[in-house]
């Protein structure tokens, strides 16, 4: 057998690199694995007498010669050669199939046809107040959709003549068109654009109207896309449904109704020729802001039907300039201080449709007036207001976010964050009333003489105690600091956030206490809301909301103080209106309010309640200057009155001598010191200084000085 094997390793075999291979069956006897190698052996045999498993391992180094020695045919490839070819071109088929496959995936995410049938604008939306009163209207004009079917031909015609002649004719991209654009834009001609028809759909339907080729790039694949799953008529009445033709008309039909007041289906030759032109520059064009532009347009119109065999020249010449017809005019505000605040929360609400919409607010026709006429009336001077007022529920009946809506759109009352001064006291007051403290509880009053942070009482008005209810009527900044103190600035927080405040308030910072942090009026207010109603948070809303059950009470997350909490929360409230800093605001009725005044007069507010209304007033200005003296329990108080007055008709109470405003996170509002005032012709003067009136004068010829302090009156001779 081995001397077999041998002889059979001698015979003549094809060689790799010059050595003679062993011949089949060697290696089975040289180790466990040979009968495999064997297997290897064979199919890769080279011997011309098993050209079915013939293989070329010397692909690479035969010559060009060799190949008509190894082929049937002379010159002729080998069969292998043609089945690799097969191999890799039906690969290649199978790649570009699958990066189709993925261009598709990618445009259904991206763009989804469904796109191209919403209106490329939002639809006009008519906010109006709770007794259908219009307050305001933004947004563009769309209707319904058109049908290319029911347009007569001399409609459609002057939007292909002078958009896309040969837009039956191309696939989404028209060769033609972009060569004759090129040629006409490098030669210096009339400026074009090659887009078709399809692709100023996609354009602004789908994309951006950035300039990049990667935005043109991704316009064309669009195009294609629409061509494959859209009908030439389809795609045409999205078209036409969605195109801008100036003076915020969106769709043909809109405009046909704005322009001419007829429906699409109506217009005349002149018309839609006129309507075609405007979508070169709707805003420019427009023929009501430019009616000899829009005519102007319109004969280049008409010259591109006779160019694309629409019209004869005969024809065209005959055509008359057509003549306006708008009837419809937009007498509703686009925007007001309220609209702003609650068009974005309509639009959310609002269904994506071309047709237009109507919703109903919150907002009190009545009410807004009544603040509108208080607010201007009310010599401000150079300074900026702001009111907001609402239902204990949230809702907003009235806003006013500054003196003049044209002047300055920013709303003041929703976007202005300021600090509110000591009307953030209600939240250090209630804190300690929930930890078990009484009105009647007494609290260090005297000034603060240690630490880094002192602040004043106005006018160093002092005291060794003082209740908690007159702390909060007179306002006295030493016993809120130390009330924050004595009951932790987390539970100041943990009330203001219970309350609904979610804006930044540091722990620790015992300015805190006299509002030093910063929030929106709007926000402030829906707090006071949530003690005038006893349930809270109060989220303010600008729409109707539906009544809830009450098990759905039950499980809405709200709270409530208990009743003698809440009562006693009243209690000081009632106090800082009637007889403490905020007696400005007093009413006829059971009222509850609160002062603030910020540092040097930079701020001034008066948040309170009375009734069902819930309003809250700053006045300010922009750049954050002092205020020239402007309290909270001065102009603010009695905006909050007049306008309280009228809207509950009810008669204020006589206006009594005003107490000063304590107010400020850092200093004081001092009443400034005065010295040797005369009061008379016999040598009698006064003086206040530190907190103490002095009168000097003569009794038969005896000097003697009348002091007035704390402590009471005193009399004693002149030192």
């Amino acid at each position: 057998m081995f001397s077999w094997l041998r002889s059979k390793s001698n015979s003549s075999r094809p060689t790799w690199n010059g050595r003679r291979r062993k011949s089949a069956g060697f290696y089975s006897v040289q180790d466990p694995y040979g009968s495999a190698l064997d297997a290897f052996d064979r199919r890769f045999d080279m011997d011309d007498k098993s050209p079915s498993s013939r293989r070329s391992w010397r692909f690479w180094q035969r010559k060009p010669d060799e190949w008509a020695a190894s082929n049937p045919i002379e010159g002729e490839k080998p069969s292998w050669w043609q089945a690799s070819k097969r191999r890799w071109f039906a690969r290649g088929l199978g790649a570009l199939l699958l990066i189709f496959i993925l261009l598709v995936a990618w445009l259904a995410i991206t763009a989804p046809l469904s796109k191209s049938l919403e209106p490329i604008a939002p639809p006009q939306i008519t906010l109006v107040a709770s007794d259908g009163t219009p307050i305001a209207r933004s947004g563009a004009v769309v209707e319904e959709p058109v049908e290319v079917a029911k347009l007569p031909a001399h409609v459609i015609e002057p939007f292909l003549a002078i958009e896309d002649r040969r837009f039956y004719d191309h696939w989404g991209i028209d060769p033609r068109g972009l060569a004759r654009a090129a040629w006409s834009n490098a030669t210096g001609g009339s400026t074009q654009g090659g887009s078709t028809i399809t692709q100023q759909l996609a354009k602004f339907t789908f994309l951006t109207p950035e300039q990049t080729l990667t935005r043109k790039a991704r316009e064309m694949l669009i195009a294609f896309w629409l061509e494959a799953w859209l009908s030439k008529d389809e795609i045409l009445e999205r078209y036409l449904s969605n195109a801008y033709f100036g003076d915020n008309q969106y769709g043909l039909r809109a405009a046909s109704l704005h322009y001419f007041y007829r429906q699409p289906e109506k217009l005349r030759p002149e018309q839609a020729a006129m309507l075609a032109g405007l979508l070169k520059a709707p805003s420019r064009l427009a023929p009501t802001n430019d009616y000899q532009a829009a005519r102007d347009r319109m004969k280049v119109v008409v010259q591109s039907m006779v160019a694309a065999g629409y019209l004869t020249e005969a024809e065209a010449q005959a055509m008359r300039i057509p003549r306006l017809d708008v009837r419809a005019r937009n007498n509703v505000p686009t925007g007001t201080y309220f609209a702003d605040w609650a068009l974005p929360i309509a639009r959310k609400l609002a269904e994506r449709s071309y047709a237009k919409q109507t919703i109903t607010t919150t907002l009190d026709a009545r009410l807004q007036g009544i603040a509108s006429r208080v607010v201007s009336r009310s010599g401000l001077g150079k300074a900026q207001v702001a009111l907001v007022a609402m239902r204990p529920n949230g809702e907003v009946v009235a806003m006013i976010g500054g003196r003049d809506y044209a002047r300055s759109p920013f709303n003041r009352a929703t976007q202005a964050h300021r600090q509110p001064g000591s009307t953030f006291k209600l939240f250090v007051y209630l804190a300690a009333l929930q930890a078990g403290m009484e009105p009647d509880d007494l609290i260090d009053n005297r000034p603060i003489t240690e630490g880094s942070y002192r602040p004043r009482n106005s006018g160093n008005s002092y005291s060794d105690t003082i209740t908690l209810e007159e702390g909060f009527a007179r306002s006295s900044n030493v016993a809120a600091v130390r009330l924050l103190g004595k009951i932790g600035s987390k539970a100041v927080i943990r009330t203001a956030r219970g309350l609904g405040v979610t804006s930044d308030l540091p722990e620790g910072d015992q300015s805190l206490a006299l509002g030093t942090s910063t929030m929106t009026l709007l926000e402030l207010t829906s707090a006071y809301a949530g003690v005038a109603g006893n349930r809270y948070p109060v989220e303010a809303h600008a729409f109707p909301q539906e009544e809830k059950g009450w098990v759905a009470r039950l499980l809405d997350g709200k709270h409530s103080l208990s009743g003698s909490t809440h009562k006693e929360m009243e209690q000081l409230l009632r106090a800082a209106i009637n007889r403490g800093t905020g007696r400005a605001a007093s009413l006829s009725v059971a009222n509850y309010g609160k002062t603030g005044t910020t540092q040097d007069h930079r701020d001034a507010l008066f948040v309170g309640y009375a009734q069902d209304l819930v309003v809250g007033v700053w006045v300010g200005n922009d750049d954050n200057s002092p205020l020239n003296g402007i309290s909270g329990g001065g102009l603010p108080a009695r905006i909050w009155r007049d306008f309280m007055s009228a809207a509950l008709k009810v008669p204020v109470k006589s206006e009594p001598a005003q107490m000063p405003d304590p107010e400020g996170p850092i200093q004081p509002l001092d009443i400034p010191e005065l010295e040797n005032i005369p009061l008379g012709e016999d040598g009698s003067t006064l003086n206040i200084r530190e907190g103490e009136v002095t009168v000097s004068t003569q009794v038969d010829g005896m000097p003697i000085e009348i002091r007035l302090t704390e402590d009471g009156l005193d009399v004693a001779p002149a030192q």
